[in-house]
């Protein structure tokens, strides 16, 4: 935690309400993003209760498990699920803009040029908090291997083709989550606890009602107050106010509401079995009650995630917030393609080459988000500036020197004075965004006297033996030099998996040929 959300939650303490920790939105929200508020069983893993789903949040589609120990409503339920997500999902798959990028030719081994298709926009898939993500993890990796009719006959419960399609989809949605600065799957607790500090933990923002509690309290109270209420406020009859935002659901509402609603479910169940005369009429009404009961606890906080979606809109995206939903763009793009060449699904466990490059991919990632909040928000720049990774002030006097080269280089030396206490040594590396965008390097070249550090500039100048236009501070100019790279890059390139040692799970089969070193005998099954 940075001393600004330390100084911010304190002040949140101070004037009862959250305070901002951003001054614009570090995520992409699409226009019309697809909500997902599920509801699971309690005490058992997985097994979906109900859930809201859809894109209108005037008209959400309700879904119901009436018995969630019966597999075939499960299966019911999932495939219910993927006709409302599937559609959606294919909506943005058509739509492509011609991309230009360089690919190795096969014969030369040069790059060359070639044009692609990248999916103009693509679905973004909003959950109440964290525990919903794990959820849509959850479902995918459950679903994505079943066995539909076509491919297997004699399987015992086949399900239809949309259902492992959709599980599909949502593990590459739940890997994709992962990745900092992905905004395809966005847990709407974590996006709005980034950009408000609220006076309670982390683990009490996971709750929706008391994190907006916080944020935007009724007119005449308190946020501690109002998020009291919306954590345990209660009615006459023990139900929660407020329910969680899921999946989870509230003891009460389980021992005294639903567990006595799913008996009638079933008894009614089993009258119609027996043929008991007037028993669909009373099944009708059990699954009726049931729904109503259900959507009494996902509504509110379907409406809560609404509203905190209006709360994020009012923020103005950050500079650099498209450049990292276009990745999330190729991303989709990458995916459609593999679904469409009929590739078979995501493995239950990488291998090691695929494991490391995520882990590095993911760890990139990290470093460019941090950078790009930086420069995109002036109050995370003051985070980082606090940190002593970097510093701003006024330029006070510009002295032009050259390198000792053949070719003598402009290397011109620019004293900033500035009350930061950055950490720097001789020739520690700094960056500056100049006015056209580009990022201008420079190396610290020592101090004149507390507070005046001099800048010895080394690129974004041009090639010639003078200095470009504009690419040199002058004095008076305001300037924020950085410790860390606007751009960082990855590390180098892991082998190819049949460059890949042993000792990492390589080289394959069709490397290596020959017996396994301990064969499988009929001694094995005794």
């Amino acid at each position: 935690m940075s001393l600004i959300t330390t100084l911010a939650r304190m002040e949140a303490v101070r004037d009862g309400r959250a305070r901002p920790v951003a001054t614009v939105r570090h995520r992409h929200l699409s226009d019309r993003p697809l909500v997902f508020v599920p509801l699971t069983t309690a005490g058992e893993a997985g097994a979906p209760l109900g859930a809201l789903v859809g894109t209108d949040r005037d008209a959400p589609r309700l879904l119901v498990v009436p018995q969630p120990r019966n597999r075939d409503l499960r299966f019911a339920f999932l495939a219910e699920l993927a006709e409302e997500t599937l559609p959606y999902l294919d909506s943005y798959a058509d739509a492509v803009d011609l991309e230009e990028r360089k690919e190795t030719d096969p014969e030369t081994g040069k790059k060359v040029p070639v044009q692609v298709e990248l999916c103009a926009d693509a679905p973004q898939l909003l959950v109440p908090s964290a525990a919903g993500v794990a959820f849509v993890r959850l479902l995918g990796r459950s679903m994505r291997f079943r066995r539909t009719a076509d491919q297997d006959p004699d399987t015992p419960y086949p399900a239809p083709a949309r259902v492992p399609l959709l599980g599909r989809w949502l593990t590459h949605y739940g890997e994709r989550s992962r990745v900092p600065g992905s905004s395809l799957l966005l847990s709407l607790t974590e996006l709005l606890g980034r950009h408000w500090a609220t006076g309670q933990s982390n683990l009490e923002d996971q709750h929706l009602g008391s994190l907006l509690a916080w944020i935007d309290p009724p007119a005449g109270v308190t946020g501690p107050e109002a998020a009291l209420r919306a954590e345990s406020a209660r009615d006459a009859g023990g139900q929660l106010l407020c329910p969680p935002a899921g999946p989870a659901t509230d003891p009460a509402f389980d021992n005294k509401l639903l567990a006595p609603a799913i008996a009638r479910y079933d008894a009614a169940r089993a009258e119609v079995g027996g043929g008991v005369a007037g028993g669909e009429a009373r099944l009708r009404l059990a699954e009726n009650g049931l729904r109503e009961l259900i959507a009494s606890q996902l509504r509110p906080t379907w409406d809560a995630l609404w509203h905190g979606v209006d709360l994020l809109r009012e923020l103005p995206p950050g500079e650099r917030v498209a450049e990292r939903w276009k990745r999330d763009r190729w991303s989709f793009t990458g995916h459609r393609d593999r679904v469409r060449a009929g590739e078979p699904p995501q493995p239950k466990r990488d291998d090691a080459v695929t494991a490391a490059q995520k882990l590095a991919a993911r760890e990139t990632a990290q470093a460019q988000l941090e950078a790009q909040e930086a420069l995109d928000d002036p109050l995370v720049m003051a985070g980082r500036r606090l940190a002593g990774e970097a510093f701003a002030g006024e330029v006070t006097e510009v002295e032009m020197a050259w390198s000792e080269a053949k070719v003598p280089r402009p290397r011109p030396l620019v004293t900033v004075v500035t009350e930061d206490r950055p950490q720097l040594a001789e020739q520690v590396k700094l960056y500056r965004v100049m006015a056209d965008g580009r990022t201008q390097t420079g190396e610290f070249a020592g101090a004149h006297a507390p507070g005046a550090l001099v800048v010895r500039l080394t690129g974004g100048m041009g090639r010639g033996k003078t200095p470009e236009p504009g690419s040199v501070p002058e004095p008076g100019d305001r300037t924020c030099w950085t410790l860390f790279e606007h751009a960082p890059r990855g590390g180098p390139e892991l082998p190819d998996a049949e460059s890949t040692p042993w000792t990492h799970g390589g080289p394959p089969e069709a490397v290596m040929p020959g017996p396994a070193p301990d064969p499988v005998t009929e001694e094995d099954y005794l």
